[in-house]
């Protein structure tokens, strides 16, 4: 730290009380107060170096010479600046650091103590000694924080912009290049005389490297000065990134509700007992502002945790819409953990905050959905599915996170149907390349509320594409009770019909290798490939017991709603509907045509139209 030393006399007041006594050996013939304190000293060393004094003593003298009484309760810095300024002016020896130049810069201004009234006057010294502090990064934050104590004085002699531009050039130039200290400039034995913004000492200071060095030092300042500051960095050409990670740091570090989900072990995490509710909005709110608004510029967790944040200290709603549209515009890089927020609201329906993630889904596609192109096909292979589960597009990547959501917030049994159905239908058919993740959310939901009449779990379940599950989830679902006995026989339906497409397209490329290999039509053994026609060989067979096993299956349903239609004529639509076939046919696959004349199925768009029957 640097340091400016004035005088070369040795000490000559001494404090009795609240007075400070002059001890040259004359008496005193001036007092000067300063708030509680006096001063007694003598006029001529005074005068000779400050104007006002000489002006004041000269409208003040008595005829008869007596002392004289001024008061200078107004002057910057009190009592403890004025001390050393009464020292500066007996040529006492002084040390000014970075701590207390900005008030004597200032006490002189207040004092008139320029060339004009001594050469070498205190105004040109804390000038020239200005200028060395600003030329080092951690004296001029020392500086900065100064000011707030003089902050009229120290905006008029513009200190405060010039320390501000001296930062702002520091942060956003190397260094490395310079030898800038960036390790922090407390030494702790400076740390127990800091006071922030807000009362809080700092604790240990953690240290820095890369990027982000700067982070701790003007995290000290208060949140005028901090503005200030981050307005004048991001002016210079800082990157938003780093201006949005300081902006989190500093929240941090006075907002205890940010550092909830961090480790207790952090040791700078903040704790703020004295710091109220509105002081914390009315940080939060002015920190939320300064964030630049850029997609990817502030991670997805720390958007939702200043959001969750917003929501417990009753933020503004426009400060909650800010910060919702901006989860919103990246949505695709949140993960699952950080949308379970709580429902904050005052009358708490749901365990989490439904509606504003539906909000936040809203704004989303808002953005993506008009440059989407929706296709699906009315059949599609389970091949073709994990294939393109690969290519993960936003839309996709925010289905997934949604269907995740969806699974982890059904087990509420206050939220009701519509809300649960509004946020799953948000999401497009094309998005989810499988339904597994819809499929177990609803199965969930289905779980939680067993009271549903069956026209809404029929209903619930028009949420997932029975064609798009994928084997794992088929076979779940084939055996799952919680589901209507309707989505059951689809699964099975789409299943065997997406097995036949697979057989046919077998046989189908097996036909065209079985004929490049006999040209001729010779139906003997080959002499070349003949291990790969027998290995699909055994493929065939493979394949065709897969498919007996299923039209067994099939057919078991088939009698089982046969018996339920004896005690229920409702069921007796389920066998047309699917247009399965009798035991015989199903048993004899080579009458194709006959079971097709005796189906009486119907299909829309691909899928059976169940409703029709």
């Amino acid at each position: 730290m640097a340091v400016m030393s004035l005088g070369s006399k040795p000490e000559a007041f001494r404090r009795e009380g609240q007075t400070w006594v002059c001890t040259a050996g004359l008496p005193s013939d001036l007092t000067i107060e300063v708030g509680e304190t006096s001063f007694f000293v003598h006029k001529f060393p005074m005068l000779s170096r400050s104007g006002l004094l000489k002006k004041l003593i000269a409208e003040s003298s008595n005829e008869d010479g007596s002392s004289c009484v001024l008061q200078l309760h107004d002057i910057p810095g009190g009592a403890k600046t004025f001390k050393l300024i009464t020292k500066f002016c007996y040529d006492v020896k002084i040390e000014v650091t970075a701590l207390d130049v900005v008030s004597l810069r200032c006490a002189a201004e207040y004092l008139q103590m320029t060339e004009n009234n001594g050469d070498g006057n205190l105004t040109a010294q804390t000038d020239a000694f200005l200028n060395e502090v600003f030329s080092n990064w951690s004296d001029s934050i020392k500086a900065l924080e100064t000011c707030e104590e003089v902050q009229t004085f120290a905006e008029d002699l513009h200190i405060v912009s010039r320390c501000i531009d001296s930062l702002a050039m520091k942060v956003c130039s190397d260094p490395n290049i310079f030898s800038w200290p960036v390790a922090g400039h407390y030494c702790m034995n400076n740390q127990l005389d800091h006071v922030s913004w807000n009362g809080i000492s700092p604790e240990n200071k953690p240290t820095f490297q890369g990027d982000d060095w700067w982070y701790y030092d003007v995290s000290l300042l208060s949140l005028p000065l901090y503005k200030r500051l981050i307005l004048s960095i991001e002016s210079k050409g800082m990157k938003s990134e780093s201006v949005a990670a300081s902006l989190i740091y500093y929240l941090k570090r006075f907002l205890p509700l940010m550092n909830r989900q961090s480790s207790f072990n952090d040791r700078h995490k903040s704790t703020i007992p004295t710091t109220s509710e509105a002081d914390q909005r009315a940080l939060l709110e002015e920190i939320v502002e300064l964030i630049p608004n850029k997609r990817g510029v502030t991670s997805s967790k720390h958007l939702l945790r200043l959001l969750r944040t917003a929501m417990i200290l009753h933020a503004s709603p426009s400060c909650r819409e800010n910060l919702e549209k901006r989860v919103g515009a990246q949505l695709d890089q949140a993960a699952l953990v950080d949308l379970l927020i709580p429902n904050m609201g005052y009358s708490v329906e749901t365990l989490y905050d439904i509606d504003c993630i539906q909000r936040i889904l809203d704004h989303f596609m808002s953005i993506y959905l008009p440059a989407s192109v929706s296709a699906s096909p009315c059949i599609i292979e389970y091949g073709t599915l994990i294939a393109g589960a690969d290519t993960l597009t936003p839309m996709t990547m925010v289905a997934n996170l949604v269907d995740g959501y969806l699974a982890e917030v059904a087990s509420d049994t206050n939220l009701n149907l519509p809300k649960f159905q509004a946020l799953a239908v948000a999401i497009p058919d094309y998005a989810r390349p499988l339904d597994d993740g819809i499929y177990h959310a609803v199965d969930v939901y289905l779980k939680a509320h067993p009271w549903l009449t069956d026209s809404e779990r029929e209903q619930l379940c028009r949420l997932m594409n029975c064609q798009k599950l994928s084997l794992e989830a088929s076979t779940h679902a084939a055996q799952n009770e919680r589901l209507p006995l309707r989505v059951i026989v689809q699964v099975l339906f789409f299943e065997q019909l997406r097995l036949r497409t697979s057989i046919s397209g077998w046989f189908f490329v097996s036909d065209n290798i079985a004929s490049s290999h006999n040209p001729s039509g010779n139906l003997g053994l080959p002499r070349n490939g003949g291990t790969h026609q027998l290995d699909s060989s055994e493929g065939s067979v493979n394949m065709r017991e897969r498919l007996s096993e299923l039209e067994k299956e099939c057919s078991s349903i088939r009698s089982e709603l046969q018996k339920l239609k004896k005690t229920k004529k409702t069921w007796s639509i389920f066998p047309r509907g699917f247009g399965f076939r009798k035991k015989s046919e199903c048993c004899n696959p080579k009458e194709p045509s006959s079971s097709a004349t005796k189906s009486p199925s119907s299909t829309v768009h691909g899928k059976p139209d169940i409703e029709s029957s």
